[in-house]
């Protein structure tokens, strides 16, 4: 198991649907991570593919030049995801009360989870469901930056540095048996470093941890 008991909790453990009922139409990173996120998108992801966006939003930061045969989102606001224009359809569940997703095995290409990993409570049963509706060769992109809700992060988050934090994905990823050695790739800060000499502050980090479910043997 990735995490003790105590490690699950919240500040706030009320519902969860309770503290997402209200749309947020809002980027919860800066421009510069968001770059670099459809910068990858852009270079992992195959067009003409079927793409599951978890714990998704309003928007999904997909390559606007880059064309899918399905997208399915997923999150707990049904206004937002309504309003993400990349969405072919969608669905709105508590992964933390059922983690079990109503989707066919082996059914997605690509899974994608941006900023929420923080979240999520049994991430061993979440990832085992990413392993399951993943094709054999395809790709989950979890990635994140050190922004958050605080009372809504797990502790095992909340107590966290940055590096273990990737480290805490990768365990993530580790408890499922059939996914690749994650990959990992950190940008400690989403602002060039020349701009950063002229006086320019850092941006948000940017981090992502990439796995795939091993082909079949």
């Amino acid at each position: 198991m990735p995490l003790r008991p105590n490690q699950r909790l919240k500040l706030d453990d009320t519902d969860d649907k309770l503290f997402y009922a209200y749309p947020r139409f809002v980027t919860h990173v800066d421009d510069g991570f968001i770059q670099q996120l459809t910068d990858l998108y852009r270079q992992r992801l195959k067009p003409n593919t079927r793409i599951f966006d978890m714990m998704s939003s309003w928007v999904s930061h997909l390559p606007d030049d880059m064309e899918f045969d399905h997208v399915e989102g997923h999150g707990l606001n049904a206004e937002e995801l309504s309003r993400n224009p990349r969405l072919n359809h969608y669905i709105v569940q508590n992964l933390n009360e059922n983690p079990q997703l109503t989707l066919p095995d082996q059914s997605f290409d690509a899974v994608l989870n941006c900023v929420s990993v923080q979240y999520v409570q049994y991430p061993e049963a979440v990832f085992s469901e990413i392993y399951r509706i993943l094709k054999p060769g395809g790709i989950a992109i979890i990635s994140f930056s050190n922004r958050m809700f605080f009372q809504k992060a797990i502790q095992a988050w909340r107590d966290a540095t940055e590096s273990t934090r990737v480290e805490l994905v990768k365990r993530y990823f580790a408890s499922v048996p059939g996914f690749t050695t994650p990959e990992v790739i950190a940008h400690k800060s989403t602002v060039p470093n020349f701009l950063q000499w002229v006086g320019i502050p850092g941006g948000d980090p940017f981090y992502a941890v990439i796995a795939y479910r091993r082909e079949a043997q």
